[in-house]
């Protein structure tokens, strides 16, 4: 069951690009059993080996995309294909996965997790990394 989320996590997130000052593609993760607890900042800080100092800040799935999965009039062709493989993407991450919290750590150079529960218990989404200067 879980190879099957991460397996559609793959395909919702293949050749999309994070756009930010620079374009980042989306890793798929599983972290299994990690859903048993709740997923603290400290804990998010482990699982992604992140020194516990790292800057972390929580945003909504919704407004982590906001800026990719809207179709806005002036866009081109390409651009729309996008916003709709953005829009899959959400779409696949709500439809298979629980509670999900998006985890922005660090500052300028930030690694970004999606992070959602399974329903075996782990723990799975994407990342990515934006540049905000």
């Amino acid at each position: 069951m879980t190879n099957e989320i991460t397996k559609k996590l793959r395909q919702a997130s293949d050749d999309l690009l994070m756009m930010s000052e620079s374009d980042y593609p989306f890793e798929v993760f599983l972290w299994s059993n990690q859903a048993r607890e709740d997923l603290t900042n400290q804990k998010i800080l482990e699982l992604t080996n992140h020194p516990q100092d790292t800057s972390i800040e929580t945003v909504e799935i919704d407004e982590l995309f906001r800026n990719c999965a809207e179709e806005k009039e002036w866009h081109d062709e390409i651009q729309k294909q996008n916003v709709q493989k953005f829009q899959s993407l959400v779409k696949t991450l709500k439809d298979n996965l629980t509670d999900i919290k998006v985890y922005r750590l660090g500052t300028i150079d930030i690694d970004v997790y999606v992070v959602g529960k399974t329903l075996s218990g782990d723990l799975a989404g994407v990342s990515t990394k934006l540049i905000e200067t």
